[in-house]
Order: structure tokens, then C-alpha cells, then sequence
């Protein structure tokens, strides 16, 4: 069963670098994200476009359901994102539903220490385009009416 989520998690991974690829950006994903490496922090996937960085956990879930991160595994993706200076998010994928993305500042302590996000929470979540905005990324209709009037 390890093996199934396991390898779930690695497809996920790759969906997300091809769409951020497709959208222009230059993706790494790093494949010892999971590894108990000692000197590093490590996130699944850092992306680079423009100058702008976003850094991704990515959770793969059969369902619909609340996701819980380690403290320590939310702490290496915080380092990792303030020396890169980028946003941090937590990508969720789930089968039939559209990628969602939640900023790490908006997940819940749990009095355990850990870290959640209620299915709740995920199911409201916005997909790609909130990366997009948040990263400066998206073309609003503003920008595009700037754009026709100095043409003219």
C-alpha cells in the first residue's frame, strides 16, 4: 500500500512540473524531497518564472480529505522558501478534481504540533491561477487594456 501512495505521489509530481513547464516556467523537482537528508531542505518542487519563485509540497490523495503535515517537513519547506525568497504552497491532487493550491500560511496548527488543511478548506481552494496572481503572473484586463492603448 506504501508503494501505491508512494507512487501516486511521484505522478503527481510529474502532472504538476509538466503543467508549470507548459505555463513557462522553469521547474525542478527534487526526486530526495522525501529523503531523510540531513544538511538540506529540500521541497518537492521549486518554480522559476520571471524572477519569481514558488515552492510546492505536493499531497496526492485518493479523495476528498484533511491533509496533515509533519512540523519539521513544514519548517524545511519555510527555510527553503525564505532563502529563495519565492511563496510557499501546499499543491493538493486529487483524481477528477483540479489541482488546488493553499499557502502554507494558511494552514492550522493541530495541538499535536502538526500542521492541516481541513478537506474543507482544500475543496474552496483556488487552482493554478491563484499561484499565478499571487506570483504577479496573471495578465488581468487591465493589463491588457494598458497594453492595446499603447499600441495605439
Amino acid at each position: 500500500m506504501r508503494d501505491r501512495r508512494r507512487s501516486r505521489g511521484y505522478r503527481a509530481e510529474r502532472d504538476l512540473v509538466i503543467r508549470l513547464w507548459r505555463l513557462g516556467f522553469a521547474v525542478l523537482r527534487a526526486p530526495a524531497s522525501g529523503a531523510k537528508i540531513k544538511r538540506a531542505d529540500y521541497p518537492d518542487i521549486v518554480a522559476i518564472k520571471d524572477g519569481k519563485i514558488a515552492v510546492f509540497e505536493v499531497k496526492s490523495r485518493k479523495e476528498l480529505s484533511t491533509i496533515y503535515i509533519e512540523e519539521e517537513q513544514l519548517r524545511k519547506l519555510k527555510t527553503f522558501t525564505q532563502r529563495a525568497g519565492g511563496k510557499a504552497y501546499v499543491a493538493v491532487k486529487i483524481p477528477r478534481i483540479e489541482w488546488k493550491f493553499i499557502p502554507i500560511e494558511e494552514l492550522e496548527r493541530t495541538p499535536k504540533g502538526r500542521y492541516r488543511v481541513h478537506r474543507d478548506i482544500i475543496a474552496k481552494s483556488p487552482g493554478l491561477e491563484k499561484v499565478l496572481a499571487d506570483l504577479g503572473l496573471l495578465k488581468t484586463l487591465k493589463d491588457y487594456i494598458k497594453n492595446k492603448e499603447n499600441d495605439l
